[in-house]
């Protein structure tokens, strides 16, 4: 017998100031593997996201585990096992590496072993303001934050933007390791790293979930340019 999905919407819409920002999301996130929700920009991921998260209100249904969720407030989601990177990392600038990790620990046996094998620098830098970081050491304080705990699904958004050409490869890396423990709905602009990583894709466009499927699609140039508007060579997505 086949497993359900770990995490499914059905019908989600958000309204934002008076924008209806998502129109009927209906996805669903297997309980392996990473699933990459792809789209222009403007189209909703990042919406989908915070929904999730119950950050923004929502109508429709969201289960995580074959229970509800959507109403649910964010810190009982958060204990449920979801764990969420933000798209703008949101380090707390004027506290140290090592104060920013202790307060994301949620469990008894943080797993500081495993941030420090994918993310080494952040040990040597413990005592040093994450304010005074570069953009690429605060997307790691932002990802080790969520491995400490022991997630049952993580969701990140964006964890490439603005980072140089080495240090994409070693984030990307870094969640290729993660993801064999921990399944992750990935937002990611980057269409190189979405076809290395990701095992299934979700793209929306204007609010509306517009493909689904096997990220074995996305080798197909055509369908490529018209759900994305770009070449299979690459590019932001």
């Amino acid at each position: 017998m086949s497993q359900g999905p770990l995490l499914e919407l059905s019908d989600v819409h958000v309204r934002i100031a008076g924008s209806h920002i998502l129109q009927g999301v209906s996805c669903a996130v297997p309980g392996r593997g990473i699933t990459a929700l792809l789209g222009r920009n403007g189209v909703g991921k990042t919406t989908t996201l915070r929904a999730i998260m119950g950050l923004n209100p929502s109508s429709g249904s969201i289960t995580f585990a074959g229970q509800q969720i959507r109403g649910v407030a964010t810190h009982r989601i958060v204990r449920r096992g979801v764990g969420y990177v933000p798209e703008d990392r949101d380090v707390f600038a004027g506290l140290t590496v090592g104060e920013n990790l202790r307060l994301a620990v949620r469990d008894a046996d943080p797993d500081y072993e495993l941030v420090y094998q994918l993310f080494p620098e952040l040990r040597e830098r413990d005592k040093q303001l994450a304010g005074t970081l570069s953009g690429g050491q605060q997307q790691m304080v932002a990802l080790a934050r969520a491995l400490l705990n022991r997630n049952r699904l993580l969701l990140i958004d964006e964890p490439t933007k603005g980072l140089s050409p080495r240090l994409v490869d070693e984030v990307a890396d870094a969640l290729e390791r993660v993801a064999d423990a921990v399944p992750m709905l990935l937002v990611e602009q980057n269409l190189p790293v979405v076809r290395k990583l990701a095992t299934d894709v979700v793209v929306m466009a204007s609010g509306r979930v517009v493909h689904t499927g096997s990220a074995d699609s996305l080798q197909d140039p055509e369908l490529t340019r018209r759900l994305l508007g770009v070449a299979l060579a690459g590019g932001p997505a």
